[in-house]
Parts: C-alpha cells; structure tokens; sequence
C-alpha cells in the first residue's frame, strides 16, 4: 500500500513551491479521497488473533464503504507507507467510532471481547480458583516434611531467623543444625556474619515463619516459599489470560505451573531464587497491564484527534505518567533485592515495553513510530522503572542501614579516605560491602557433584538433589516387607516432558514469532532469555563458576507461557475451521500426560517415603541422580 500521489487524485500542491519546500512545520496537509472498501474481515483468511494483535499497518485497513479519508505529506524517508484513519464524523452512522477501530487493532478483536463472552468469565474465575487450590494442596500438605534443613536452607532459614531477631544475619556456632531442628532456635552469636545475597528473600523466609508459629516449625520455615508458590500459579493464571485474550488458555498456564516439579520443590524449599522468580512475574505482570493501559490510552487520544478533524503527523500524543511501569520498577528493586541476577530482567523487561511502545505507536499511524516512542516513551518509561528499582533496592537494606553491628556497617568509619570518599559514610560501607559480595560471586569456583552446565538446564539434564535418605526394611516408618528398603527424596527436577516440550516449543515460538510477527512470543520468550542466557557467562568454556539447574526456577513461569503460547495460535488458526478438532485433542492429551508425569513424580518432590524399586524407576536416567 503506497501513499496516495497528490497531483494525481486530489488537490495540486499550492502553486510554485513543491514537497521538497516545506520544512518540517509547513508540511501541507491535504485530504485526499479514495476508493478502496473495507474488508471483510469474517471471511479474511489473514485475519485473526495472532494478526489482530500484532499486524502490520502495511497489510491492513479500517475504512468505511465507500472510501478513506489519507492525509498526504512530502516523502519522508523514514515513514513506512501506513493506512490512514477515517475520523468518525466521516464514517456511517452504523461504523465504530475511531477509538474503537484503533483498539481492534491495537489490542485485536479477542482482547475487546473476552469479557463479553459468558464462558470466558466463567474460566476467569472458576477456573483460576481450582488451578489455585490445586496449587494450594501441592505445595502445603505435609509441608514440614522432611523435619530438617535440607540442602541450602542451613543458610537461609537461620539467616532470615537472626535477621528478624537483630536486624542482621549473625553467626551460628559449630554444627548448630541438631540443635536448631530439634527447637533450640537461640543458640546463635550476636556477631554478624558475612553474607552474599541481598535481605528481601530472607526477610520473606522470616516472614513465614512468623505466620507459621516461630522458627522451631520446619512448616513455619517454608511457609513463606508456599505461599509465593500459590501466589505465582495465581498470576500466572491471570497474565495468560489478558496476554492471549484466553481465559480458558490462562487456566491452562497456570496448571502447568501448579504440578511442575521445579514450581513444588522450591515452594515447599526455602530457598532465595523462589522469592527471586515471584518478583520478576510481579514485574513482568504490571509490564502486561502497563501495555494494554498504553494501547487503550494511544487510541482514545489518537481518536480524538481524527474525530475533531485533525490528523496524525510526525509525531503522536503523549500518554502521561504509567504507574504500572512504576509497579514494575518496585518489582524488579525486590527482585535484585532477593538475588543479583534480577539485575538481567531489568534489562531484557526494559527492552521489551519500549518495543512494545514501538509496535504501538505504528500501528496507529504515527509517522516517525520509531522515534516517536524512544522519545515520548522510552525515556520516561527508563525514569519509571531503573531510578524506583535503584531506590528499592536500597531501601531494602533499610534494617542494615540501622544496625550498628551488621557486617561491615562500621567500615567507612574504620577506614576514613578509602572507597567511594564523596559518599556519606553508612553508602560507603554499603559499595564496600557489595564489592565483597561481587568478588565472591564472580570468584565462586569449586567442585560439587550436583553443579551443572545452563545448556542442560532447559530439559533438567542434571537436577539437584536437596535431600535423601534411604531406610532398611522395618526401620524410619518403613514396611517390614519391602524387598529393597524405602528412599525418601527432595528433588529439584522439574515435569520431564513439561521441559522437554518447552524446549521444543522455544523453538517453535521463534519461528511463529517472526512468521507473525506477534508481539506475544517476544513477551513470553523475554524471561526465558533474561533468566537462562546469562549463566552461559558464568560457564565454561567463557567461565568455571559452580551453577546449578535449579536457578531455573526463576524462568520456570516463562517456560510454561512458551509451551502455551503455539497452543493458543493452533486454537486461533483454526478457529471456525476444519482442523480445530484436532488442535483441541492435541492439547489436551499434551495436558493430561504433562499431569500424569507430575502425578508419578510428586513423592519425588515432596519427600514422601516410598519403596526403593519405585523411586529408582522414576529416576531413569543417571544423571537425575
């Protein structure tokens, strides 16, 4: 579609200056009427969801019978040839208005409908509520189980203890496990120790166990981890639903997520990188709404616009302030709160709304999108969210900061002239104490059996064991009449065939993704690469640091909206046509083998105590174990 030629179907430029002339204020605007008729988008093969939301402006059209009303402009070589929009008072009475019209292709027609349709508000609700509970069961039954401290919880939960007992994590004596499991919870030395992780993760541990009945409870210790593990199944239901216009695919995300075995471990663990994963789909939740908030406001101010007469140049309107991108921001400060490498969503989540602001702005038609959205957006979206991340995440050393006795809080004044000088003393000791931390982490290099490379992370090659133990026959609770004694085991290996079609299916939502050119697979693609790719620089042949698969977790929600994501487009593609059937059939049998897996799997994941020979038939492969 090209730009309709001035001299040839409307009026002649004004008499003795030509399109060279004008400047960039004088460009002549002059509306020209031509003749093409709105298509007919029930019967376009081209049209549907995955191109509603993402269609290019030079393949599409919203124009009344009869005609369009363009605006034609001097060349511009860097303006895409675009289809203009008719202001309302041009289109019959029986047409949408403008703003409409813009939305429909801004948002695409599933998005402005799927609360109108009874049983997507039924699947809303309904089925948010039951993946919810079913989340709920996973993860709280017989949560105390196992009684100790299993794998790094020895550092977390006593950490999270003493830092709500004195403001900062302290040291312990000797061997302190025994007596800290057996209910002696006071036995630690009011002498900071050195810690490596930021405080948000161990505050949400303290947290839950203050909810769970104290510290003496291993309930209490991972109660805070369960309960971010619901909450996680919970979003994810709801930010599957508004990004694929789908209730019924949103309920089918969060599923996934509630009986994968990565999702179960780390909620019934507690760990920091749970904390760490809820943060970033926090994030990443407000990044969605903050879209679909901009695309809403774009088409009610470039409607206005056209509806009084004007047009749309160069430039479009300003959105004013998105809170949301301030909701992302508190996000992401909680999100390196908890662990550093929060750090890479800031990054690779900053690029993606900026992109989506792009996408916007040209398919309302603006001229210069491209530098319209880096200009108008792109900068107040950077002072939205890296400025509020930077904040939070200082702020959450708030219980450091007043503290005398927290590790190193006394070093500026021990060491006056050195560091960061033009600082004020307790900021100083802060860069000094982080410089301690990164010389740690990038220095961290030693031999565990359960360390792994990232490339084996997305299908669970080498998983980490968090706890086993193995009782003879007749002893620990175990059946005086099995053959090979019982096996009681934490492991942190996510769904198999869930990963395994994950894997697969990343490959196939980048091809999708460009074929489309659908917006939706860079979103669901964005945590995947923020939470997997980095740790390649941590590994051989670039580095050695010690790394393990169960760091996935973080991405472990961006896996499952990347299996879902070729699902929606097959029910999208084939909808009202023959093959639809099939695409149904094909999901749910997907579905019902990933549960049937974690079905089989959850004892494995839970602790529970079951016969040997059964848990050495689910562990099939060597390297699992």
């Amino acid at each position: 579609m090209t730009e309709p030629d001035a001299t040839a179907a409307g009026e002649p430029l004004p008499q003795g200056r030509h399109a060279a002339d004008y400047g960039p204020g004088e460009v002549p605007e002059i509306r020209v009427r031509g003749a093409e008729p709105e298509p007919d988008l029930a019967h376009d093969p081209t049209h549907g969801p995955a191109h509603d939301a993402e269609r290019d402006p030079g393949h599409d059209a919203f124009a009344p019978p009869g005609g369009t009303i363009a605006v034609v402009r001097p060349p511009d070589p860097f303006v895409r040839p675009r289809p203009e929009f008719t202001a309302t008072a041009e289109v019959p009475a029986d047409e949408r208005s403008t703003e409409n019209r813009l939305l429909a292709r801004l948002l695409g027609e599933r998005r402005l409908t799927l609360d109108l349709r009874r049983r997507d508000r039924f699947w809303a609700w309904t089925g948010t509520f039951v993946v919810t509970l079913l989340a709920a069961v996973a993860r709280l039954w017989n949560l105390g189980r196992p009684s100790t401290l299993v794998f790094d919880e020895t550092y977390y939960v006593k950490d999270g203890f003493t830092l709500g007992e004195l403001g900062y994590a302290a040291q312990w004596p000797e061997d302190p496990n025994a007596a800290f499991e057996a209910g002696d919870v006071l036995t630690y030395l009011e002498k900071a120790a050195y810690v490596v992780h930021p405080p948000v993760g161990k505050w949400m541990i303290w947290l839950g166990m203050e909810a769970g009945g104290g510290a003496t409870s291993a309930f209490a210790w991972r109660l805070g981890s369960a309960v971010v593990g619901v909450l996680a199944v919970f979003l994810l239901v709801r930010i599957a639903r508004r990004l694929f216009s789908s209730s019924l695919m949103g309920v089918v995300a969060g599923l996934l997520l509630a009986v994968d075995g990565e999702a179960i471990v780390h909620s019934r663990t507690a760990l920091l990188d749970q904390f760490l994963m809820f943060w970033v789909l926090v994030a990443f939740g407000c990044l969605v709404l903050d879209r679909e908030q901009a695309r809403r406001r774009l088409a009610s101010r470039v409607g206005a616009i056209l509806d009084a007469g004007g047009a749309v140049g160069l430039y479009g309107p300003r959105l004013g302030f998105r809170w949301w991108r301030v909701g992302a921001g508190v996000s992401l400060g909680l999100a390196c709160g908890t662990k550093w490498s929060g750090l890479w969503f800031v990054a690779v989540f900053g690029i993606v709304t900026v992109l989506w602001d792009v996408s916007a702005r040209k398919r309302a038609g603006i001229g210069r999108w491209w530098e319209d959205a880096l200009t108008a957006d792109a900068v107040r979206g950077f002072l939205a969210i890296v400025p509020t991340a930077v904040v939070v995440y200082v702020a959450t050393w708030w219980s450091w900061f007043r503290s005398p006795g927290a590790y190193l809080r006394q070093w500026a004044a021990d060491h006056p002239g050195e560091g960061v000088t033009w600082l004020p003393d307790p900021l100083r000791s802060l860069v000094e104490y982080h410089r301690q931390m990164w010389e740690f982490h990038t220095g961290l290099s030693s031999e565990h059996n359960y360390a792994s490379h990232p490339l084996g992370w997305i299908i669970q090659w080498r998983p980490t064991s968090f706890y086993w133990e193995k009782h003879a026959a007749g002893e620990g609770g175990c059946p005086a009449d099995t053959v090979h004694g019982c096996a009681e085991a934490v492991t942190s290996l996510g769904n198999p065939l869930l990963w395994f079609l994950g894997a697969v299916a990343i490959l196939v939502t980048v091809s999708l993704g460009i074929r489309l050119r659908d917006g939706r697979a860079l979103a669901v693609l964005s945590g995947t690469v923020a939470g997997w790719l980095p740790w390649f620089l941590y590994a051989p042949p670039v580095a050695d640091r010690t790394i393990f698969t169960f760091y996935s977790i973080v991405f472990t929600p961006f896996v499952v909206l990347t299996l879902v994501y070729p699902m929606v487009v097959a029910l999208e593609r084939t909808e009202h046509r023959p093959g639809r059937s099939r695409a149904v059939a094909a999901i749910t049998v997907v579905v019902t083998l990933v549960v049937a897996v974690s079905v089989a799997f959850y004892p494995l994941w839970s602790g529970m105590q079951v016969p040997y020979d059964y848990w050495r038939s689910i562990m099939r492969l060597d390297s699992w174990v």
